[in-house]
């Protein structure tokens, strides 16, 4: 067990060595866990080099952010708004407030659908 240190009994002299005692003992310390955590460090960077790896060259200059991400297709609206015809949403991604609103009030999503028949005017508007 560590002996608990009367500070108040020790001379200035006293308390000044175990301050430099404390201090070589930490500074021991800490470059032996510097050095432990740049071995991991070390270890952690030659594993994501092996996991990045990869047999194309396109999917590693995508990975490493030179490439744009992969385009999706247009998709046509399915949904419009009634209130704001502008407002449509191709059934894709995450709902629409207007839509969410919609059916938290009773309505039907199929109340919004675009009928096939209806002009598109090539707007492609998701809100």
């Amino acid at each position: 067990m560590v002996k608990k240190l009367n500070l108040d009994a020790m001379s200035v002299g006293e308390i000044w060595q175990l301050h430099q005692t404390v201090i070589e003992v930490l500074a021991i310390r800490l470059t032996a866990e510097k050095h432990e955590l740049e071995k991991r460090l070390a270890q952690l960077r030659r594993e994501k080099q092996q996991s990045l790896a990869l047999p194309s060259e396109v999917a590693s200059q995508r990975i490493a952010g030179l490439l744009e991400p992969r385009k999706h297709a247009k998709v046509p609206p399915k949904y419009r708004n009634p209130n704001e015809p502008s407002e449509t949403w191709s059934g894709r991604g995450k709902r629409p407030r207007w839509l969410t609103q919609a059916l938290l009030a009773g309505q039907k999503i199929e109340d919004f659908a675009i009928a096939a028949s209806e002009p598109q005017n090539g707007t492609l508007q998701e809100v």
